[in-house]
């Protein structure tokens, strides 16, 4: 069977059109449904995350310190047979000798007048601190603020430069399980790197790294250099500083922790404000719920801190809370744990006031709750002892709330608390060690510095000394 040349064009054009129409419904459709098309050209096919980060990596930079340290023990005095002798504690003496540290870290500009943010051990106890920035530039830098409990440092670069390339702050309580973010760092010393990944979990505990553990998990590669780099979203911004790693070689793993841009906010605040740290404090004690707790006191949901302890007229007490309640929200976050609730509470500020939601008999109750530091009550009155007595050469403090919540220790504790015992002094001989609370001399019960050192005034043939280490009460009787 045979068709013509112009029947044949015809049907050729026919259905060609079909075939437009046909295709042009279909993607119609595709996009009035999803907003999604279908790539009609071979650039479309190939994703790339240059542009991002092209314009988010010259706000990383490179961190190296140095550190001097000075000694004047002889090396004869390692030897094991010198040691036999005269022990650790023999005078040091010899040429004084110089050993240089150095260190390598990143860290992330945060504002375009050179205020940058790194970890606290990156630059711990350093003499000279260099930033390198992406074009390579080295600047000395200085430290505005470091704080330890939460493993943050805030610098301040030598530059006249006033426009700077930086990164803004993301609200890290936005993310979610699953969001695509970068790594940027300087990771093993090898230059500036750029990893990516997910964020594999929110909220998480990583016991070690801060007293505030409430981390972003990813596995985006982070590796020893990376401390203090950036943690960034698709949209460009800093959503966290990558601060540790989970790993038994010592290398990436695929388990990475980072501390969230709400607490690296806090911390540049007070930096820029020329204030210290000072966070608010719950002034009670608390504890996580088990599956016995949560049957006893009818809770359906498996997460809350259960107060157990409050402190007489701190900001709790004042708030109404009482032992026996379970907190689960402060503001508008709910509290999974005890980690969360130390998070929420450190990341607001002084003088403020937040709403904590409370589980009581059975039913919710809000209350509001002051948001104030831990008192100086009483006095730290931080002493070295002196005198002709065993506890010679110890520095004691009064514990407080304040100095609790410095120390890391629990805020309801009180007494005399041994801060440190100085080289060859009597306090060290006897083995008194920092963390010892000293509860009486001779029988009578001390409760203050000024107590003790009164009755350390005392001549005595013997010392009878009533010390609690490690929660156990021991009574060492010395001379005699």
């Amino acid at each position: 069977m045979f068709i013509s040349l112009k029947k044949f064009k015809k049907v050729i054009l026919g259905f060609s059109l079909c075939i437009f129409f046909a295709l042009n419904s279909i993607l119609l459709s595709a996009a009035n449904s999803s907003q999604k098309m279908v790539p009609l050209l071979k650039t479309e096919l190939i994703p790339s995350y240059a542009p991002l980060v092209k314009k988010a990596s010259p706000a990383v930079v490179n961190i190296y310190t140095k550190r001097v340290i000075r000694s004047n023990r002889s090396p004869f005095f390692n030897d094991p047979f010198f040691k036999q002798f005269f022990g650790d504690n023999v005078f040091q003496f010899g040429v004084p000798r110089k050993r240089v540290e150095r260190s390598l870290g990143s860290g992330v500009i945060v504002r375009s007048d050179g205020i940058v943010v790194t970890n606290s051990h990156v630059i711990k106890d350093a003499d000279e601190i260099t930033v390198i920035l992406s074009n390579r530039n080295e600047l000395a830098a200085k430290v505005i603020l470091a704080d330890d409990k939460t493993d943050l440092a805030v610098l301040k670069i030598q530059t006249d430069d006033e426009g700077l390339p930086f990164l803004k702050l993301r609200d890290s309580d936005d993310l979610e399980v699953g969001d695509i973010v970068f790594a940027i760092g300087n990771p093993f010393g090898v230059g500036q790197t750029v990893t990516n990944g997910i964020v594999s979990a929110l909220a998480r505990a990583a016991v070690g790294i801060s007293d505030f553990s409430f981390f972003i998990q990813t596995d985006a590669a982070i590796n020893p250099g990376n401390s203090g780099g950036a943690l960034i979203t698709m949209d460009g911004k800093l959503v966290g500083v990558n601060t540790a790693i989970y790993s038994r070689s010592g290398g990436s793993q695929g388990i990475g922790f980072a501390i969230p841009s709400n607490m690296v906010a806090r911390i540049i605040d007070n930096a820029l404000n020329g204030a210290k740290v000072v966070r608010p404090w719950l002034g009670a004690t608390g504890q996580n719920l088990t599956p016995d707790l949560m049957k006893s006191l009818n809770l359906k949901n498996p997460w809350g801190v259960l107060v157990n302890k409050i402190y007489d007229n701190g900001p709790a007490a004042r708030a109404g809370i009482k032992a026996g309640d379970v907190i689960i929200g402060i503001n508008k976050f709910d509290i999974a744990d005890l980690n969360e609730l130390k998070f929420r509470i450190a990341t607001l500020k002084v003088n403020k006031r937040a709403i904590i939601l409370l589980f009581r008999n059975g039913k919710k109750e809000k209350v509001i709750f002051p948001l104030e530091a831990a008192p100086e009550k009483p006095s730290r009155e931080v002493t070295k002892l002196i005198g002709r007595h065993p506890l010679s050469g110890a520095i004691v403090a009064n514990m407080s709330p304040a100095l609790a919540e410095e120390l890391s220790l629990d805020p309801m504790e009180s007494g005399i608390f041994v801060m440190s015992t100085t080289s060859n002094s009597a306090a060290r001989r006897i083995g008194l060690l920092k963390g010892d609370w000293i509860l009486g001399i001779n029988g009578k019960k001390v409760f203050t510095v000024r107590s003790l050192i009164s009755s350390l005034n005392k001549n005595a043939p013997k010392w009878s000394l009533t010390l609690r280490r490690n929660g156990k009460v021991f009574t060492a009787v010395i001379g005699g």
